[in-house]
């Protein structure tokens, strides 16, 4: 596959501030990537960039070899980003439109009011969308050139579940398709579900790049599930071995370990009040979070 972004040895500052520090990647054509970091770590301002909405301070960013400012690169991608603005007065079907006739190749009204889930709402004025809605009104104002290179920034907070699921649905059959998918989310349960490719920013630096079975498999960690009894204490979870982190929601506990066979082991020797254990393997958001907390 022919690579679409390089990035590279990127710094982007504000007001001496390293917001994106050094940064270099390679993102190659048909893939789905998903772009993930705490608050703050510079994933939208590495998006920004790649979109040509700012410049870095250092280093260069290149999309299919041009400059992300070029109209020739522009009229190729799309971009849904947190902030909807829609324009006063006009309906949603005026909205999509419009934005339809920004490119040289655009998809059909019709369709774009179907894959957004928008067609009862095409006559309402699209300032009075809710939340949601205006969230699916931005998928569709990005899918309005029929672009080969996709952005989703937080794509679907404030949308209902039918809204999510339709969404994963078409955003699946581009990837199928060929398209290129750059995806931010705190939704790391999506993240996994769709992304054959995992980058991990913290600070403005890269810490982890790879599928979602490397990345976990990297933490090396796994989580057991139990209910704690009445005369179970926090004192008595945290002298266990191997203890990586203790949750407790209600009665619910999660631990998380490197080696959950010593855990049980001492639980059982022990003989904590506990019940209905159960062992996982490490997800997406163990390993993230054990990433970024390094």
């Amino acid at each position: 596959m022919k690579p679409i972004i390089q990035i590279d040895q990127v710094t982007k500052e504000f007001k001496g501030r390293a917001a994106v520090d050094n940064l270099s990647l390679t993102i190659e054509e048909g893939s789905v990537v998903a772009l993930l970091g705490s608050n703050g770590a510079g994933k939208t301002t590495t998006v920004s960039m790649m979109l040509g909405l700012l410049l870095p301070t250092k280093g260069s960013v290149r999309i299919w070899e041009g400059n992300p400012q070029d109209r020739a690169v522009r009229n190729r991608l799309g971009a849904m980003l947190q902030e909807v603005n829609v324009i006063d007065g006009l309906t949603v079907l005026e909205t999509i439109d419009l934005f339809r006739h920004y490119y040289s190749r655009s998809l059909p009204l019709d369709h774009l009011l179907h894959i957004s889930g928008l067609g009862a709402e095409k006559n309402k004025r699209a300032s009075s969308l809710s939340g949601g809605q205006k969230r699916r009104l931005g998928f569709a104002l990005a899918l309005a050139g029929d672009p080969d290179l996709l952005f989703l920034d937080e794509p679907t907070v404030g949308m209902d579940i039918t809204a999510r699921q339709q969404f994963w649905e078409t955003v699946r059959g581009m990837a199928a398709n060929g398209r290129t998918i750059i995806l931010t989310t705190h939704y790391l349960e999506e993240a996994d579900s769709i992304a054959d490719r995992i980058v991990v920013i913290n600070k403005g630096k890269l810490i982890a790049d790879g599928t979602s079975a490397e990345i976990k498999a990297s933490t090396n960690r796994k989580t057991i599930l139990f209910t704690a009894g009445a005369h179970l204490t926090e004192d008595q979870l945290a002298s266990l071995p191997c203890v990586n982190d203790v949750t407790w929601s209600g009665r619910k506990v999660k631990i998380t370990s490197t080696d959950t066979d010593q855990v049980i082991f001492a639980m059982v020797q022990r003989q904590l009040d506990i019940k209905d254990i159960e062992i996982h393997a490490g997800g997406l958001e163990d390993a993230f979070q054990f990433l970024v907390q390094q």
